[in-house]
């Protein structure tokens, strides 16, 4: 049972850390002191993607559901809607980089906007 609370909370960071990778960017908008946990998120978000790279959270999830006795991600709410956004169907390597450059398109842009803002004289 503690296993699989593991694996579950596991599978939620994985997707809180993908969030903040992927929007992270509007949080410096507000508190631009955030960048310092940001830019390295964001930049090992786009690294996971275009270097094919396993992300550590899969391999720690899959040894907890083991442990747990459990072989897919069957069950309540964090297998049914989160690990269909974590673990997409049909993911391809093509796939992955096209969301790599998502990320850091969305990045450039947000921070890109922060450095205009304070460059603007007031």
């Amino acid at each position: 049972m503690l296993a699989a609370r593991g694996a579950d909370a596991v599978l939620l960071v994985h997707f809180l850390f993908i969030a903040f990778v992927v929007a992270g960017g509007f949080l410096v908008l507000h508190w631009p002191r955030m960048a310092v946990l940001h830019l390295p998120a964001a930049a090992w978000g786009v690294l996971v993607e275009w270097m094919g790279w396993p992300c550590p959270l899969t391999p720690l999830e899959q040894m907890l559901r083991r442990a747990a006795g459990q072989e897919g991600f069957q069950g309540g709410f964090i297998e049914h809607y989160l690990w269909p956004l974590i673990y997409p169907e049909g993911l391809t390597r093509e796939l992955q980089l096209v969301f790599g450059l998502l990320v850091l398109l969305i990045n450039v842009t947000i921070y890109g906007a922060i450095l205009a803002r304070r460059r603007r004289p007031r």
